[in-house]
């Protein structure tokens, strides 16, 4: 037994276990987050559901537990009960109803009814009562109103993108238009105060002002023909609402679609997730934004902590002299690697935000004061906030790589001439590459889930620009951007609808992941190019 256990076999099934066991947890946490998160968008038939007290709901049925209850005498009671999602906030207060199987007299599903995915208030389920424009009836009946929802839906939409496109295109532009030139006009009255320019700059202010008016006055007509049409639903227990026909987003009958149409659906569910804005406290549409400040963010802090964790680790593998003081750096660097990520959000509020950032304005922007510009959080500091926190594994990995780089490599470069700075570009560096980009990606990975700093440092709920426009200079460093980590801690944990927000974290859990494999994946191609161009063979 005892030479069993010298030989180490021992060591390596538990190391195997080990492994195994880790596995299957990953497996399990990404068949969770999969399973509840793809499932999101799948169109669940309706069911309309009959109580012996006579009541009747009709909704998506979403889950189904066993629950343990005390009755009168204080006894612990075990009921199975149903969940259904029966939307209708607007008229029932409330999304979700828990009912006990003992109370279901029966279970059916309408083979019509409709359920409408509208901007406001959640989903509607029921049956189309009518349509009307202008007080007059267009159409009644379900059946009757139904192809006339489906030809209408295209025209409100493509009219919504349109005052979407005017309010962010060209008013969003005079906006800004008018408020540089306000900039400037001030800053003249704090300098020269040369009047003949500020008249000029007043008179441009009026024109864009006049710009303001004419597309004001064209909004004005499209949100006039966005609710001239208005639809009437009957719910279930027969209530009737009526909504202006550019609400509804999308309508759809998933008890009379076949497998097909169903397929179809969620295809454009899923699109629509991934580029489109959010609706509804964020618990409803896309997360377009946060994808975009999320990817930005990464790159931006990607580009700032390679160059300078590569240079600090040539710095003190290559150059400085080794002795006490570098191995007391080199001591301090690993232990920034485990400082709390709030730790270094603190430090960039006082560093970045109010140091550096009210000193550009003061500088470059007194104009705009006391309105911060780089003074405030934004993508910026956040990005050099997370550069801050990764530097440390850079550095660490990249010391790691150009140890490994043999001494007869340096040496043979030597002997033919060449510099030490050529053999430390041309030779050594390029050898260390694959470990410089592994530093790289596990300064990716880490950074990607970071949303501690980011809370104080420039993220918010609700982005209303990207980073990134068609104005000058175009890429806006100092706008506060939305982050998917955040986007799930907001929706999870501050959503005032929990239910609602449920599927939609773990369905941006698992985009977040998606994202932070594809960003560990072309790092990981790119590194094993490298790698392969720069393997040496021993002679």
């Amino acid at each position: 037994m005892n030479k069993y256990w010298k030989s180490g076999d021992p060591f390596v099934w538990l190391t195997g276990v080990a492994l195994m066991f880790s596995l299957l947890m990953i497996a399990g946490l990404m068949y969770l987050i999969a399973a509840k998160g793809l499932g999101f968008f799948w169109p669940s038939d309706l069911a309309e559901v009959k109580l012996k007290d006579g009541s009747v709901f009709l909704g998506e049925i979403t889950s189904h537990e066993k629950a343990k209850l005390h009755n009168s005498e204080g006894e612990d009671i075990f009921v199975e009960r149903t969940q259904l999602k029966i939307g209708n906030r607007d008229l029932y207060g409330l999304d979700f109803k828990w009912i006990d199987d003992d109370n279901i007299e029966s279970t059916t599903y309408p083979k019509y009814a409709v359920a409408l995915e509208r901007r406001e208030w959640g989903n509607m389920y029921g049956f189309i009562k009518q349509i009307s424009e202008g007080g007059n009836v267009v159409c009644t009946g379900n059946e009757d109103c139904w192809p006339v929802l489906e030809a209408q839906l295209p025209v409100y939409s493509s009219i919504y993108e349109e005052i979407k496109g005017i309010e962010k295109g060209e008013i969003g532009g005079i906006n800004r238009e008018i408020e540089n030139l306000r900039l400037k006009i001030r800053g003249e009255e704090m300098g020269s105060k040369n009047q003949e320019k500020i008249s000029r700059l007043e008179a441009r202010v009026k024109e864009e002002e006049a710009k303001y008016q004419e597309q004001e006055k064209k909004l004005t007509a499209l949100y006039s023909e966005f609710g001239k049409e208005v639809i009437t639903m009957t719910s279930i227990d027969g209530r009737d609402k009526e909504m202006p026909l550019g609400n509804v987003v999308r309508a759809y009958r998933p008890n009379s679609l076949s497998w097909f149409g169903k397929a179809s659906l969620y295809v454009s569910k899923v699109w629509e997730f991934v580029s489109t804005e959010p609706r509804e406290a964020n618990t409803e549409g896309g997360v377009f934004p946060a994808i975009f400040g999320t990817i930005l963010m990464v790159l931006i802090m990607s580009v700032v902590v390679l160059p300078f964790g590569v240079l600090a680790a040539l710095y003190l593998r290559e150059y400085a002299k080794q002795g006490t003081l570098v191995r007391i750096v080199r001591i301090c660097v690993n232990n920034l690697a485990g400082v709390p990520s709030i730790v270094f959000g603190v430090f960039a509020v006082g560093f970045f935000i109010y140091g550096i950032g009210s000193t550009f304005d003061s500088i470059f922007f007194k104009e705009a004061l006391p309105n911060p510009t780089f003074g405030t959080g934004g993508i910026l500091w956040a990005s050099l906030t997370l550069a801050l926190l990764t530097v440390p594994v850079v550095i660490v990995a990249t010391e790691e790589g150009l140890a490994a780089v043999s001494k007869e490599i340096r040496d043979g470069s030597l002997a033919l001439g060449a510099t030490k700075f050529e053999t430390t570009w041309k030779i050594v560096i390029p050898s260390a590459m694959p470990a410089i980009l592994t530093g790289l990606i596990l300064a990716i990975a880490r950074a990607t889930g970071e949303v501690a700093p980011l809370m104080i440092t420039g993220v918010v709920k609700l982005a209303p620009q990207l980073p990134v426009d068609g104005y000058f200079p175009y890429l806006h460093l100092e706008r506060k951007f939305m982050h998917l980590g955040f986007h799930i801690y907001d929706v999870g944990f501050q959503s005032p609808n929990v239910e609602a927000a449920k599927p939609m974290v773990f369905t941006t859990a698992l985009l977040l992941i998606l994202i932070v494999v594809v960003l560990n994946l072309t790092a990981i191609i790119i590194r094993n190019r490298l790698r392969k161009k720069y393997t040496t063979s021993a002679v």
